[in-house]
């Protein structure tokens, strides 16, 4: 499931375990039921909204089974990880993510989808998009593709193949290849 959006309600991605590779930093790997988790995308009503000028615009995500923190960054034009980049790309990017901060208002249906970070030991969603759903309906649906994922895909353990035996080599001898006509017949005949 990495590199996956993953469906999640708000109580399935509370309960993600977080993973830090040192002691002193914010977790960097998350995990639900021994599957790592990278990008997930949640259904839910805007009931928090708080912008920090041109630098970001934190809001939390409500879906009737708990609240989600997102965290939608708005300083791509500032920012030394976007240095590298081409400049009408960065742009691009930043006015997109303008439109979604004017379109996240209190009390709005939005689906989100993003990465799942961490910051000072709460759990969020740093956003790559933001739809804004008309369709009331919409988070019922999604509950019911999270339900129904969960059940069918997430919560199923994880079975390794088995390993494939090496083909054997067959050796151009009558009495093999008499032997295993008579062996196939013999099982054709008990597949009747």
């Amino acid at each position: 499931m990495q590199n996956t959006r993953v469906k999640l309600l708000a109580s399935d991605f509370l309960t993600l375990t977080p993973y830090s590779l040192s002691s002193s930093s914010d977790p960097t790997m998350f995990f639900r039921k021994g599957k790592q988790i990278t990008r997930i995308e949640t259904v839910g009503v805007v009931v928090s909204r708080e912008r920090k000028g041109d630098r970001y615009l934190k809001f939390i995500i409500d879906d009737g089974t708990g609240c989600i923190s997102c965290i939608l960054w708005l300083n791509q034009l500032n920012s030394t990880y976007f240095a590298r980049r081409n400049p009408s790309d960065v742009r691009l990017i930043a006015d997109m993510a303008q439109d979604y901060a004017t379109s996240i208002q209190l009390g709005v249906l939005a689906r989100v989808r993003g990465r799942v970070t961490g910051f000072r030991g709460v759990l969020q969603i740093t956003v790559d998009d933001v739809f804004l759903e008309r369709d009331p309906n919409a988070e019922i649906l999604h509950w019911l593709n999270c339900v129904n994922l969960a059940r069918n895909f997430y919560d199923v353990p994880t079975v390794r193949p088995p390993l494939r035996r090496p083909i054997q080599h067959f050796h151009n001898n009558n009495n093999n290849n008499n032997a295993t006509t008579t062996n196939n017949k013999k099982t054709f005949e008990n597949l009747k």
